[in-house]
């Protein structure tokens, strides 16, 4: 019997989007909903042969890895996963599989947005037009309590102007608002090819109404923006983060928005996820939390779960597809 472990399967849901029986009667495969803290993910998953994996909302450190002696197979949704030491894989002969990014009507919607650059606008509408604060307001009887933040004339800065980073550019141009962009490999030509203005990091912070942040998570993302950093950007500026959480310095961010240094934030990941009951981010109301939902859709886990399937299969007929390569660390 190969045994399959399906984690963070949050809204359980992941067994309704792949044909799992068709992995046949000697795949015994459990759906983990809630998520495993690390101390309890070895004696967890120690008699299981392979792991699912949903992005980065577990890691697997080597500390991890060599504790689960069955381990055969690691497969995460998407290519790319830094929070999975995949040397430490290599090393004990473990094959690591992703999932390609999904077909275009799947991915995107009608307009051509993606979904987090979805859930990018709703986090910038959200905060600079107040929803949150105030509906809670309202419902203990309090009545406009500040003002909106008009998105027409104001700055857009996009750090990081990939495929996510360039979705968020049509709906700027539509609330008519101008758009520059910035990162350590950003060219003068993607820049034009976009239709944005490149600049400096620190014309980045220093111009900027609203920054977007649109990295993946690295080394070299790590920390990128510390507390020098948000000290540079306006006082009426709004931060975004729909990328990982540890790109922001966590505790630098709740000091500049409980200081006033920056106006407000928007946010969709976080250092530690799930967020802890009580975290200090759920104490401030100049900030809009949601629960890392940028690529949480029908449409993607369907299409992420049946190819994890297809991995699993060609896995057990020896001929693995996807297989990932390289340190996911860098």
């Amino acid at each position: 019997m190969t045994r399959v472990a399906v984690l963070d399967d949050y809204q359980r849901r992941a067994h309704e989007y792949a044909d799992w029986e068709s992995l046949g009667p000697d795949v015994e495969t459990t759906f983990f909903a809630q998520p495993i803290g690390r101390d309890a993910l070895a004696q967890t998953l120690a008699d299981f042969d392979v792991l699912v994996l949903m992005r980065e909302r577990t890691p697997f450190p080597r500390a991890v890895l060599e504790r689960l002696p069955r381990l055969k197979l690691v497969v995460t949704t998407g290519n790319w996963n830094a929070s999975v030491d995949n040397v430490c894989l290599a090393e004990a002969g473990v094959v690591f599989c992703g999932t390609g990014r999904p077909d275009a009507g799947a991915a995107v919607t009608a307009t051509g947005i993606p979904s987090t650059a979805e859930v990018g606008w709703a986090l910038i509408l959200a905060a600079c037009k107040r929803v949150t604060a105030e509906d809670r307001a309202i419902r203990v009887g309090r009545w406009q309590l500040d003002l909106p933040v008009n998105l027409a004339g104001a700055t857009l800065g996009l750090a990081g102007l990939g495929h996510l980073g360039a979705a968020m550019v049509g709906p700027a141009r539509a609330f008519g608002m101008d758009v520059i962009a910035w990162s350590q490999n950003l060219t003068d030509e993607r820049a034009a090819d976009v239709g944005v203005r490149r600049v400096a990091k620190a014309d980045l912070l220093a111009i900027s109404d609203v920054l977007s942040i649109h990295l993946v998570l690295s080394d070299r993302t790590r920390g990128l923006f510390q507390a020098a950093d948000l000290a540079q950007m306006k006082r009426t500026a709004v931060l975004i983060n729909t990328s990982r959480g540890p790109i922001v310095d966590e505790g630098a961010l709740i000091d500049a928005l409980r200081s006033g240094t920056i106006a407000a934030a928007g946010l969709d990941v976080y250092d530690t996820e799930p967020l802890p009951p009580g975290h200090e981010l759920t104490t401030l109301d100049n900030v809009v939390l949601l629960p890392h939902l940028g690529y949480v859709s029908e449409p993607g886990f369907r299409h992420m779960y049946q190819q994890v399937v297809e991995d699993i299969a060609a896995f057990l007929a020896g001929s693995p597809v996807r297989v990932i390569t390289g340190d996911q660390r860098r």
